[in-house]
Parts: C-alpha cells; sequence; structure tokens
C-alpha cells in the first residue's frame, strides 16, 4: 500500500514521494479532471472505472500518450451530465491511468491507481475536457499509544468482517495484516466499506488520520453487526432445514423397514403427513405442537385397523381445524354502530349507548378483555338480535350458543377422550365451526341452565367468563389450553334468580325492559309489517296496515312485554291477505280492525279489570315475571268459622308469608280501622289469586293482600282504576320493590290509570317512560294507611253479623 509524502512545491507542480522506496511522482498544479459518479478513488488503491461521456473520452485521448495522469473528482450530483465546479466535491485523488479497454457498444474502461490527495481550487478549461489548478493535500499524523490502540482495534474488526462476508477474496486477510501504515490503512479500508458515496467521500476529505480511523471504526461496528445478525439467522434456518432433513430420512427408512416387516400401510402414512401439513398450517401455540406431535408419532406406530387409530385420528382433526391463528379484524367505527343499531332496534337507548361505550373501549384499548355483558329482559324485546347487531357493527362472525335445558358440565367442557365418541364441548366446537377465534358468542338463555348428578354446567361457565382465566380454558377433550380471551361472550337470561351469584358476579348485567303500546305500533310500522310483507311474498301494493288495525291487535290479541306474539298475529294476517292475492284479488287490501276480526277472530283479551273490583275484597296488585310485568287479582272472601286463613293459588312461601303479614296486621288494627273484633273471631278469612296453574312468589303483594282484607272486612269496594304493589311490615310500613318498570307497562297495558307505589321507589321514576309517566297518575306511599285512603272508595251497606253458633246440647 502506497504512502505519499510532499518534497517540494513550486508554482508549476509539486513532487511526492510514493512508496517504501522512495520513488518519486511530479504532479502539475494544472491536472485534468475525471469527473465521476458515485464512486470514491482513494490514495494506493486500485479501481475500474467506466467512461462513457463525450468529455471523458477527449481526456482520455489527451492523457493516454503521455504520463497518464489525472484527477479524479466525484459528483455531488450523480445527475448531472457535464458537471461544472458547483457540481463537483473540492477533495479528490491524483491518480495514473493503468490500463484502458475499449468496449464493444463505443464505451471505455480504465483501471486506475489512487496517489495521493488534493483540492480542486477552480476549473481551468471545461472544454473539450475539464482541466482544474489543484493544490496536493498531505495527511496529518500523529503517533502514539491511543492512534496504536486504535489501529489494532479497527484492524481486528476488520479481519472479523472479511471471515463472516462469504464472498471475500482468500488473499484479503494477507493484504490487510501486510498494511503498516495507519494513513494507508484507512485508505485502504474506506475504498472497500459498504457505505454510500457522500460517506466515503466525508473520510477522504478527513485529513487527520486518527480521525479518519475512528469514522472507519464506528462504520465498521455497524456492518459487523449485521453480517453477525445475517449470520445468525443462517445458522438458525440451516439448523431447521437439518432438522427436517433428518426427520424425513428417519420417516422414509421407517417406512421401509415396515414395508419389509409387512406391516406397511401406505394410506395411513400419506394420512399421517396430510394431518402434520395441516397441523403446521394452523401455526399452533408451542406446547399445543407439542402435544399433537406426541400424538402423530403414536398415531403412526399404530395399525390403520386398530379402534385407537380412529380415535387419535379425530382428535388430531379437530386439533387442526381450530382458529388458533385465525382472527378478523375489528370495525370500531362507532357512528356505522349506531346506525347498525337504530336500524335494527327501535329505543332501547340505555342499552344501545353502553354497547358504544363498550366499542370505544375496544377502540381505545384492543388488547383489552373488556366485560362480559348480560341482556336481562323478557322475551321477544330484541336480546338475540342486539348481539348479531353488535358482531355486524364490529365485523366479527356471529355463533349463538342455546344453553337452555342444559345440565351436563360435560356440554360446555367436552368429554375425556377416555368415552367412545367423545367430543369437545359447545364452546370449543362451536369456534371449530364459525373458523375464527374472536368472534361475538350469544349464551342463550343462561339462566335455563340447571344441574344433576354429571355435574353443574354453570360451574363450568365461570371459568370461560372470567377473564383471568379464560385465556387458558382446557377443554376435557382437547386436554390443552385455548386462548377464549378474544372471544366477545354476550349473555342473554329472563331473570336473574336462577343465575348462581359467582357466575352472576362475572357478568355486566344490562337490562332490556318491555315496550310500551306505543312503542310496539312504531316496531311494527317499522319492522314487523314490512318484513311479514316481504315473508309472505307481498308488496305495499298489495296490502296496506293501518294504524287503528296494528292498535287493535296490540290491545286486544297480545298482552305481552315484547313482540313476539304480536309478529305473529300480523304474519297471521298476511298470509290470509297472500291467499287472496293468489286466489286473483287485484285491488290493495286495506287491513282495518275489522279485517283483523275476521282473519285472527275474537279477541283474546277484554278489559274486565272494572267488572272484576266492582265488589268489596278484590284488590288489583302488580307483579313482575321472567316474561315482563302483569297485573293479578288478590281475592279475599269470608265465611262462618274461628278466625282461619286459607290461601290457594299455587302461591309460594314467601307470598304466603305476606298474606299472613297482612292478615295479622288487620287484627292487631281491628278496632283503629273500624272492623268489628266478633266478626274477624267468627268468621275464616280465604285469600285466592287467580290463574291458579301459574306459580307466584315474592313480598310485593302485601300492599295489595291488606288492601283485600280490609275492603272485605269493611265492605268498601277498591277503586278498579288502581294497581298497587309493595311489602309492608307489622308496623305498617311499605317496604320498596324491585322491577317497577315492568310492573307499570303492565299496568298501562290493562288499562290501570293510578298506581300506588312505595315512597322509597319514587327514585326509580326516571327508567319509567315518559309516556307511561304522562298516562298513569303515581302514589307513593309510607304507611298502609296512605295506601288504604286512596284505594278504598265509599262504604257499601253492611252486612248481617255472622250469627254465634249455639253450643250443641248433650244428650240425655
Amino acid at each position: 500500500m502506497s504512502e505519499s509524502q510532499i518534497i517540494e512545491r513550486t508554482p508549476q507542480a509539486t513532487t511526492i514521494k510514493t512508496g517504501g522506496n522512495g520513488q518519486k511522482l511530479t504532479i502539475p498544479n494544472n491536472l485534468p479532471v475525471l469527473p465521476i459518479r458515485n464512486i470514491v478513488v482513494f490514495p494506493g488503491t486500485v479501481m475500474p472505472l467506466n467512461v462513457g461521456r463525450q468529455k471523458s473520452k477527449n481526456l482520455l485521448d489527451e492523457v493516454m500518450p503521455g504520463e497518464k495522469l489525472i484527477g479524479v473528482v466525484t459528483q455531488k450530483n450523480p445527475d448531472v451530465e457535464d458537471p461544472q465546479m458547483p457540481d463537483l466535491n473540492s477533495v479528490g485523488v491524483a491518480a495514473t491511468i493503468l490500463k484502458l479497454f475499449k468496449l464493444p457498444d463505443g464505451n471505455q474502461s480504465i483501471i486506475v491507481h489512487g496517489m495521493t490527495r488534493f483540492r480542486l481550487l477552480e476549473l481551468t478549461q471545461t472544454d473539450p475536457f475539464a482541466i482544474g489548478k489543484i493544490e496536493v493535500l498531505e495527511d496529518v499524523l500523529t503517533p502514539g499509544p491511543s492512534l496504536d490502540a486504535l489501529l489494532a482495534s479497527v484492524r481486528q474488526q476488520a479481519n472479523r468482517v472479511i471471515e463472516l462476508s462469504p464472498n471475500t477474496p482468500d488473499e484479503a486477510q494477507q493484504v490487510l495484516n501486510s498494511i503498516t501504515n495507519p494513513s494507508g490503512l484507512a485508505d485502504f479500508l474506506a475504498a472497500n466499506l459498504q457505505a454510500d458515496a457522500v460517506e466515503k467521500q466525508r473520510m477522504l476529505e478527513e485529513l487527520d488520520v486518527e480521525k479518519r480511523l475512528r469514522m472507519i471504526a464506528a462504520r465498521l461496528a455497524t456492518q459487523l453487526d449485521v453480517l453477525e445478525l445475517q449470520n445468525k439467522i443462517q445458522s438458525q434456518v440451516k439448523e431447521n432445514i437439518d432438522k427436517s432433513q433428518r426427520r424425513y430420512y428417519l420417516q422414509e427408512q421407517l417406512k421401509a423397514i415396515r414395508k419389509e416387516l409387512g406391516e406397511g400401510d401406505a394410506a395411513a402414512a400419506g394420512e399421517v403427513e396430510q394431518l402434520r401439513e395441516k397441523l403446521e398450517a394452523a401455526k399452533l401455540p408451542a406446547n399445543v405442537m407439542k402435544e399433537a406431535d406426541r400424538e402423530l408419532s403414536r398415531l403412526e406406530a399404530i395399525p390403520s385397523a386398530s379402534p385407537e387409530y380412529g380415535v387419535i385420528r379425530t382428535y388430531l382433526q379437530i386439533l387442526s381445524e381450530l382458529p388458533w391463528s385465525i382472527m378478523t379484524d375489528d370495525k370500531l367505527d362507532l357512528a356505522e354502530a349506531r346506525k347498525i343499531l337504530d336500524r335494527d332496534h327501535f329505543d332501547l337507548d340505555k342499552v344501545k349507548r353502553r354497547i358504544i361505550e363498550y366499542l370505544a373501549v375496544r377502540k381505545l384499548k384492543p388488547e383489552g378483555g373488556g366485560a362480559i355483558l348480560c341482556f336481562l329482559g323478557p322475551p321477544g324485546v330484541g336480546k338475540t338480535s342486539l348481539g348479531k347487531s353488535i358482531a355486524e357493527a364490529m365485523g366479527r362472525n356471529f355463533v349463538r350458543v342455546a344453553l337452555g335445558g342444559v345440565r351436563d358440565e360435560a356440554d360446555i367442557r367436552g368429554h375425556r377422550r377416555t368415552y367412545i365418541g367423545s367430543m369437545p364441548g359447545r364452546i370449543i366446537s362451536e369456534l371449530r365451526k364459525v373458523g375464527t377465534r374472536n368472534p361475538v358468542m350469544m349464551l342463550d338463555e343462561i339462566d335455563k341452565m340447571s344441574s344433576d348428578f354429571r355435574g353443574d354446567p354453570a360451574s363450568a361457565m365461570l371459568e370461560v367468563l372470567d377473564p383471568a382465566q379464560n385465556h387458558t380454558f382446557t377443554d376435557h377433550y382437547l386436554d390443552v389450553p385455548f386462548d377464549l380471551s378474544k372471544v366477545l361472550f354476550i349473555a342473554t337470561a329472563n331473570t336473574m334468580d336462577t343465575v348462581p351469584g359467582p357466575l352472576r358476579d362475572r357478568m355486566e348485567v344490562i337490562e332490556i325492559p318491555g315496550y310500551t303500546n306505543a312503542d310496539k305500533l312504531d316496531i311494527a310500522k317499522r319492522y314487523l309489517v314490512p318484513r311479514q310483507l316481504e315473508a309472505n311474498g307481498l308488496t305495499t301494493k298489495n296490502a296496506t296496515f293501518k294504524d287503528s288495525a296494528l292498535k287493535e291487535i296490540i290491545e286486544s290479541y297480545t298482552r305481552e312485554a315484547g313482540v313476539r306474539n304480536l309478529e305473529r298475529s300480523i304474519g297471521s294476517v298476511a298470509r290470509a291477505i297472500a291467499a287472496e292475492v293468489v286466489g286473483g284479488r287485484t285491488e290493495k287490501v286495506p287491513v282495518d280492525p275489522s279485517y283483523v276480526l275476521k282473519v285472527l277472530g275474537p279477541p283474546r283479551f277484554e278489559p274486565e279489570l272494572a267488572q272484576r273490583t266492582s265488589v268489596p275484597g278484590v284488590a288489583t296488585g302488580m307483579a313482575y315475571t321472567p316474561f315482563g310485568g302483569e297485573i293479578l287479582f288478590i281475592e279475599a272472601t269470608r265465611m262462618p268459622g274461628k278466625g282461619a286463613i286459607t290461601l290457594t293459588g299455587q302461591i309460594g312461601d314467601v307470598m304466603k308469608e305476606s298474606a299472613t303479614a297482612a292478615f295479622s296486621l288487620v287484627r292487631s288494627r281491628a278496632e283503629e280501622l273500624g272492623i268489628d273484633p266478633e266478626l274477624l273471631a267468627n268468621s275464616d278469612i280465604h285469600i285466592h289469586v287467580p290463574a291458579g296453574a301459574v306459580p307466584k312468589d315474592g313480598p310485593s303483594a302485601g300492599v295489595a293482600m291488606f288492601i283485600a282484607l280490609t275492603s272485605l272486612l269493611l265492605n268498601r269496594p277498591v277503586k278498579h282504576d288502581v294497581a298497587m304493589t309493595g311489602e309492608i311490615t307489622l308496623r305498617g310500613l311499605v317496604l320498596p320493590i324491585g322491577g317497577l318498570k315492568e310492573k307499570t307497562l303492565a299496568a298501562k297495558r290493562a288499562g290501570i290509570k293510578q298506581v300506588i307505589v312505595p315512597k322509597r321507589n319514587e327514585k326509580d321514576l326516571i327508567d319509567i317512560p315518559q309516556e307511561v309517566r304522562d298516562t298513569l297518575k303515581f302514589n307513593f306511599v309510607s304507611t298502609v294507611d296512605e295506601a288504604m285512603a286512596l284505594a278504598l272508595g265509599a262504604a257499601k251497606k253492611r252486612p248481617s253479623p255472622v250469627p254465634k253458633r249455639k253450643p250443641a246440647r248433650a244428650g240425655k
């Protein structure tokens, strides 16, 4: 490697000494300049250059017959075809041309040997080629321990790079180790670094050798990191390939051995390979793949005629078909989600707002577990369809798991593979069908699960619905964990009374109340009528439903919290219209109340409230059932007796206790209420709650039972348009109750004008629809005395007292 040293400067030229033999070279101060692109020539290096521009060819024609000495300068912008002084870097290299090649396409190629750096001061000529005025530069070298350490470090880095570079010639290390001069080593390494022209030009312009070496050391460190990482990756790939090849060779040998032993089964071997490919394509977690490999090894060792072969094959097929890594991308456009919910469901603003909030949280924190929702409400209010709308709004698949009647824990967790015909549980089976690991899963009728000697499915659901545990849910059949944390679980229930406390604690309950008659009318006009017309092959040209007809169906043919029976009745009318159209009718059918009567027959529900409460001893109560709110009649009558009380109507223990408390309260306040104590002592009381086939329970009928008893004993009828609810105490206090919204909706449907409710339930008035608040008068009471004053009408003619029974005479 050459090293230059300036010996003499004159106005015409600069003489330098090159190499270790003291050879002198005179460089004129006006030197032909060859502009080059995307490459930097360093002193002491030999490099090929392509020459294609005409001015560059002119330069070669001029210098080749002479001393063959030129100045090589890199352009700043390689796109400039005719570079001028501002387009050239200020530092270049004086080089001698060792050889010239003329190429078939007319271009030329030269091999140059860099001699020394120079600074380009100006271009004194640009045509027919460039000539520049130059100043030869000399390196700055400060010997010392710092430079020696740096040289050793750079040399070590360079040797390591050469070792890791596969395409480096073998003699590169020999050349590197033979260079002892710091400046020569720096230029040799700079010329061979993997760096762009801009970075190499900065190294060329740096005259301080130690600084130049530090720049090279930093670049070598980066290049070394990349090479070591590439080498590591290549080693890993080679190791994996070697393992795969070794496995393949061993498998082929095993097949050949089995074939020689007469145990070969080509079909079974092909099936095993197909299963292996499917399992690898499914991208199973490492622990699951380990189990699958173990079962595959067992499958290979078992004859295909063995019963266990089919069990293992089925297990591996199910394992490969589960969506271990398949997910759909969530669409979390809140405006679009609101639009879908409004399109599919009427009203339910509170529910929709909660769903939008849930989607907003998922958008801000996609990896969060989120809440597990439970829609609670009577049948027919749209719980299941809400789940479908959520799935559509999020862009996820929807799957429904019906839990009604499930009483075996294995339905949730699956059967162990030791049993014949065992299969995974409902959760894993539905995920296998839906094909993604993040669907919206509707757990329908979660309150209808029960338990028996086979286990408690509700206890199995605890792990499924616990975000802290369900990421490692283990089905008994799979016997490996499956991550359920990406599934959005939505449960539905009609009542929470039958749901165990720990399971209820894992869900966020969102109540979906029943609809008012006005709500049902809007739902029928917007959704039900168009849907039933389409379902029965009709259009608006065939029929039109008047509001009066829909009101007639709502009030006289259906009495429910939801709209399921309403849609069924509209469907019956639509089918009758379809029959007329097929029979030849061409004009539009106007559906009015008379047409409804003709198709659906006599009304099923009539307003008999006034007749039922026109006699003393009958009070109207309000009840809450899993199917929504209802009104019920408490009937009381008396007969000669000894002061006993009889309760009928299939009422539960709590309701019986309420009746006993009401009777005790009446007896304790007989004189205060104006009731003849003798009448109480000589009468038996019978309390009956009609609809005896329907089970009834709960403490909220206490007020109604007390009013029915006082109405009977005071001979004062209860106002026919008043309904009441509330629990009572022996002190005469009225305690709060639940389900006020559903109860008042039922009262409005039945034609009630005013209701008596506990004072402590006044806070629940905000949840009741404005339409109900506008039509019902709410009376809030704290004691039974206030309830009596509001409920009882004027006294009727008092009946004759019950005569005392004479004691029987003993016979003579």
